[in-house]
């Protein structure tokens, strides 16, 4: 069983990946607190594989990172990369962007989400993106999930993320396609580390 380092010490984050290695014989680990790694990059991939390449060399072990976010279109793709960073908790992050769309009817956005897999030389192996359009709602809707999945209404299932029960969210989700776009080549990898 070969470790896998994920580049957070979310063990929330954790338990929502171990989801996505169900069949895998990776043994996901989180990466130590005190390891620090400094989001740079421009996009959600960039930061993926900086996380990733780090945590690996730090380590010198495999590592994946993601690096997710919500783009708006009426706010010209914010918050995009900065969307864990747009408020203090998530109910302010909520607020914030609610304030900022304020009455406005363009209401398209979608979910990003970037995988990165590096060895343990730091060296960028795999990657993987997935998205998900939705539209904001005016007000949150739903107790499950985290961060803005109150408010991301999925037209299609007629549901916001927080409304979805964990097995659909993990099949309709950006992460949800990320993963299911990654786990061939992790299969595959997994057979010759």
């Amino acid at each position: 069983m070969t470790i896998l380092i994920l580049a957070t010490s979310n063990p929330g984050k954790l338990q929502e990946m171990q989801g996505y290695f169900v069949g895998l014989t990776w043994q996901l680990q989180l990466k130590p607190e005190t390891l620090e790694i400094e989001e740079t990059g421009k996009t959600f991939l960039e930061n993926a594989a900086l996380k990733a390449s780090q945590v690996a060399m730090a380590l010198e072990s495999y590592a994946i990172a993601d690096d997710s976010g919500l783009m708006v279109d009426a706010l010209n793709g914010r918050p995009g990369i900065y969307s864990a960073r747009y408020g203090g908790n998530d109910p302010q992050r909520i607020e914030r962007l609610l304030k900022e769309l304020g009455e406005s009817v363009q209401r398209e956005a979608q979910f990003i989400c970037a995988l990165a897999v590096a060895a343990p030389d730091g060296t960028v192996i795999l990657t993987s993106e997935g998205s998900c359009s939705g539209t904001i709602l005016k007000q949150p809707l739903g107790e499950g999930g985290f961060g803005y999945d109150p408010i991301f209404y999925v037209p299609t299932y007629q549901q916001t993320f927080a409304q979805m029960t964990s097995e659909l969210k993990n099949q309709v989700s950006h992460r949800g396609r990320a993963f299911a776009a990654l786990l061939p080549d992790l299969r595959a990898l997994e057979v010759r580390v």
